[in-house]
């Protein structure tokens, strides 16, 4: 079958049904399932040929696991403006090769960031027949573009982030509380979502002859209470305007029961975390690995532990990359010098088999995978109702590990995007513009 084909049916020994797997044909009528035959509706092959005669392409993958395609609802993808970093075209690709079917676009570190109608519809220009799989947008909170946020919600993004701490780039800076209560009166009753990179400046004691190379030193430098004290504004302001709100790439395990007591008290309040705090940790981080650096910090193995056991439990809703590249010369691999390295983890085409290696082995199942990584963050912005490597910038600190999972073929709405290292010869992405929550209304009640 050639790339780009329309798969008519997907025929499969295992098909992730529910909680279990199961022989099973997957019938695909204009971009959507119409029909699965599973259990005693499972044809033999004399009946398969004969239900299927019709159908003009028959993709059969043998003992393949058919699942959901994931929802990665945290990429930077760079662009317009910075992508020697990364791209619409490459980052799409590589989300394809891992099985991704839908990507979410950060605000930034694209020049511009998307904080203003003007700048979303730039980057939807530059978004154009570049996709390989559906794409999504955030927009961006920023000091002094409250009044941008409505019109932009109008226009289609998915909801809005912001930064309580500097963001990195210059052009994206991190919000104050003054900021943050005029974003919140704007997104009353918009049924919008903010989402917070969760960390705040505290007066911490430094060393100043410590070794910068040392990854001892950074995670010092960014300690659990930066987390901590950032969610208790975050906490107090969801309970205050009652705007949904969602913590990323949560790093400590400490503020999980902050979080708890806050969704108690009836605060519509969501949190992810992201591939690499659950598969890595501080004591393998090797000196001068600044391949490794992220913000907030990759912590301590027992600090995993506990994230592990918080996602099992419900405490944390969803996982996510945070892909985030840049240029080798921005992570100073040549010094190793972590305090001065660019803070960001390339993943977004590992994050299946980086998840499932772990995951399995901790008592999880496959319909886990698809409730953390597709439905989950897909219900955050659709709610409420080596040369492998296929992104940009192949620096990621999981070279030479050996993972749990390979993903054969992509189906986008009935379409191969990808298979076995090949992709289809043009974009067949499409863009996801989110319509307002009262057309979502409007739309539910017309069903």
């Amino acid at each position: 079958m050639e790339l780009g084909s329309t798969v008519g049916a997907v025929r499969s020994q295992r098909v992730l049904m529910g909680h279990r797997l199961c022989p099973a044909v997957v019938r695909i009528k204009d971009g959507r399932i119409h029909r699965i035959l599973s259990g005693s509706l499972f044809p033999d092959e004399v009946s398969c040929s004969t239900l299927l005669r019709h159908v003009s392409h028959v993709l059969d993958v043998g003992d393949s696991v058919v699942m959901p395609g994931l929802v990665d609802s945290h990429v930077h993808v760079n662009e317009p403006g910075r992508v020697s970093w990364e791209g619409f075209w490459t980052a799409t690709r590589a989300a394809a090769a891992g099985g991704v079917t839908t990507v979410v676009d950060m605000p930034l570190n694209s020049i511009p960031p998307t904080t203003t109608l003007n700048h979303f519809h730039e980057k939807l220009r530059e978004a154009t027949g570049k996709c390989f799989v559906d794409t999504a947008f955030w927009g961006g909170v920023i000091p002094g573009n409250q009044l941008d946020l409505q019109p932009m919600i109008q226009a289609g993004v998915a909801g809005f982030k912001c930064f309580l701490i500097h963001s990195g780039v210059e052009e994206f800076p991190h919000v104050t509380a003054c900021d943050l209560h005029a974003a919140m009166k704007q997104l009353q009753g918009t049924g919008s979502v903010l989402l917070f990179h969760a960390e705040l400046d505290v007066q911490q004691p430094s060393e100043e002859t410590a070794d910068p190379c040392h990854y001892s030193t950074f995670l010092q430098s960014r300690p659990d209470v930066m987390e901590v004290e950032a969610i208790r504004t975050v906490t107090e302001l969801c309970l205050q305007y009652k705007v949904r709100c969602h913590i990323v790439h949560l790093s400590s395990a400490k503020p999980l029961e902050m979080i708890q007591e806050a969704q108690r008290a009836g605060a519509p309040l969501t949190v992810e975390t992201t591939h690499h705090y659950l598969s890595l940790c501080a004591e393998n981080i090797p000196a001068g690995a600044t391949q490794f650096k992220c913000c907030p910090p990759i912590r301590g193995s027992d600090n995993r532990e506990l994230l592990w056991s918080a996602l099992k439990a419900g405490q944390i809703d969803m996982v996510v990359s945070d892909h985030s590249p840049c240029t080798p010369d921005l992570k100073n691999l040549e010094s190793g010098d972590f305090t001065q390295a660019w803070g960001g983890i390339s993943s977004l085409q590992f994050g299946l088999p980086l998840f499932w290696s772990s995951a399995s082995k901790r008592g999880f199942e496959l319909s886990d995978v698809v409730r953390l990584l597709s439905q989950k963050t897909a219900q955050l912005f659709l709610s409420p109702s080596v040369a492998l490597h296929r992104f940009k910038r192949q620096i990621t600190p999981y070279l030479g590990k050996t993972l749990q999972g390979v993903v054969c073929s992509t189906i986008l709405r009935g379409q191969l995007v990808y298979r076995e290292g090949s992709f289809c010869p043009e974009p067949l992405g499409k863009h996801l513009l989110i319509p307002p929550r009262e057309t979502q209304e409007a739309l539910c009640e017309a069903f």
